[in-house]
């Protein structure tokens, strides 16, 4: 069922309905990761809001094309257009092939992405895949006037695009303030750009450059900018639904694919731009330079200083969560630990939800004010999501369908009180919402099931035995394993340890 969902677009500064492209599906396209380094916490927010994105526009009804590129090539130093290329530059102090530190750091990226349970997209283009086009594109640039060649590489010319056009209209940037802003640094290489401005579409390749490929303006290699507009308008036409990425990224590198974009089809490129927000660390930006970066595998093992203990991957993702993507996310010990405490009560309230079932009862009438609550609940959450992706908003009604869903696992509210269609409504928005739109699930090792069994069943024996020494002792273990035993009326269970 297709919801009316709105999102908010950076380039209109509002909120808008979605309403996609006419298109066999919706095209998404996120700036992915330049593969010269490990994937920072900041990234993994980015990815994971528009994983979001993607999981509630397919449980919406939408097809959906996701195109996440992986940056291989281009990426230098400031605005693109001078210094070393990084994956050039780790492969030399390596003394390694640039294709080895990209597919090592593709790798790792890969690895925190699953475990995260981030869906890969429908296609992961490479720049390094798409020269040709990177270079066809440059030649459309010449051609149409709005790019020139100096000395073997290319250069895009913002200030004639700008005359007919609006350069800073993302960003919110005015063309004269950044030509006077530009115009008082001193970079190498800017001298021979006709405008400190332009920016670098092809670069001649220096003798010692490692990653360089021919082209008609001779060895070299394209600009940061340019593979972001081949492969979203190769993928996904000439303009397309949804552009993503964090707010660092709107000027210059959106700003530039707009500009590229519109100069080489005439049209706009995308129709909504969404942007994620910061991560910060206790108050402050998260930086290597103030040694506050923490990587995720530093937190998912808890090796970093800053840390306390570990907390693992769906500890995470519940935490960035909580948060809406467009605002300032600050981690913090004290709220990885609510947010482990969260993770674990909705767990143990999903576990609760697949042991009910409806009983039909004659003589039992529809409690009202009930059923009023818990359809009242289910539309908040889908309020939330509808409202710019808020989840924050959708957990917190997870948390209130979880008290009527334990209203009638504790006998309080029956089955047949809510009627059989929302009940089942009810059993299924709580599974549906946490494992597939936020994509939430259980973090249990292999043959979890089996041994806590035979745990429970000696636990058992003691408590009939009234070894309460036994009892006592298999009950601590198991809370410092994270599980609490529960005694039952009727049997003994277990849940996860919320207090952990």
């Amino acid at each position: 069922m297709q919801q009316e969902l709105k999102i908010y677009n950076t380039l209109s500064r509002e909120k808008e309905v979605f309403t996609p492209i006419s298109a066999p599906y919706v095209g998404m396209y996120v700036c992915g990761p330049t593969v010269y380094s490990d994937v920072h916490l900041g990234n993994c927010r980015t990815f994971t809001a528009f994983d979001i994105m993607y999981r509630y526009l397919l449980h919406s009804g939408y097809k959906v094309r996701y195109v996440r590129n992986i940056t291989d090539v281009g990426h230098l130093v400031g605005d693109a257009d001078e210094g070393e290329d990084k994956i050039g530059k780790k492969a030399k102090l390596e003394n390694l092939e640039p294709m080895e530190i990209a597919q090592r750091y593709t790798t790792d990226f890969h690895r925190v992405m699953e475990k995260l349970n981030n869906l890969p997209p429908s296609i992961e283009p490479s720049a390094t895949g798409h020269i040709l086009e990177q270079i066809e594109l440059v030649q459309t640039l010449l051609e149409k006037g709005l790019a020139y060649e100096i000395n073997g590489s290319v250069y895009f010319d913002v200030r004639k695009y700008n005359e007919g056009n609006d350069y800073g209209k993302l960003s919110g940037r005015v063309l004269d303030e950044l030509m006077a802003g530009a115009g008082t640094r001193e970079l190498d290489g800017q001298e021979e750009k006709r405008d400190s401005i332009d920016f670098a579409l092809w670069k001649k390749a220096s003798p010692e450059h490692i990653m360089r490929w021919d082209s008609p303006w001779g060895v070299g290699f394209p600009g940061w900018h340019l593979e972001c507009s081949v492969m979203s308008n190769k993928y996904l036409g000439k303009t397309f639904d949804i552009h993503g990425g964090g707010m660092d990224l709107k000027f210059p590198h959106h700003e530039c694919e707009i500009a590229q974009g519109t100069a080489a089809n005439g049209q706009d490129p995308v129709k909504y731009w969404m942007h994620t927000n910061m991560l910060t660390i206790n108050g402050q930006r998260m930086g290597k330079s103030v040694g506050n970066a923490v990587l995720p595998n530093e937190l998912f093992t808890g090796s970093h200083d800053l840390l306390d203990q570990a907390y693992s991957p769906m500890t995470l993702r519940f935490f960035m969560l909580q948060t809406h993507y467009r605002s300032t996310m600050d981690l913090s010990n004290e709220a990885l630990k609510a947010a482990s405490k969260g993770y674990l009560k909705l767990m143990n309230g999903l576990r609760t939800a697949q042991k009910l079932t409806y009983v039909e009862e004659e003589g039992v009438e529809i409690n009202e004010k009930a059923a009023k609550q818990v359809e009242s609940i289910v539309n908040g959450i889908y309020r939330g999501m509808n409202d710019d992706l808020n989840t924050a908003v959708a957990i917190a009604g997870l948390f209130n369908l979880l008290k009527k869903i334990n209203s009638v696992h504790l006998g309080q509210l029956k089955p047949a009180e809510l009627g059989k269609e929302l009940f089942d409504k009810m059993i299924n928005t709580l599974q549906v919402f946490t494992t597939e739109v936020l994509g939430l699930k259980e973090e249990k090792p292999s043959g979890f099931e089996k041994m806590l069994g035979l745990v429970l069943k000696e636990y058992k024996v003691a408590k009939e035995a009234k070894d309460y020494g036994k009892v006592d002792e298999i009950r601590a273990n198991c809370k410092e394993l994270g599980i609490a035993i529960k005694d039952m009326k009727d049997k003994i269970d277990w849940a996860y340890d919320e207090q952990i």
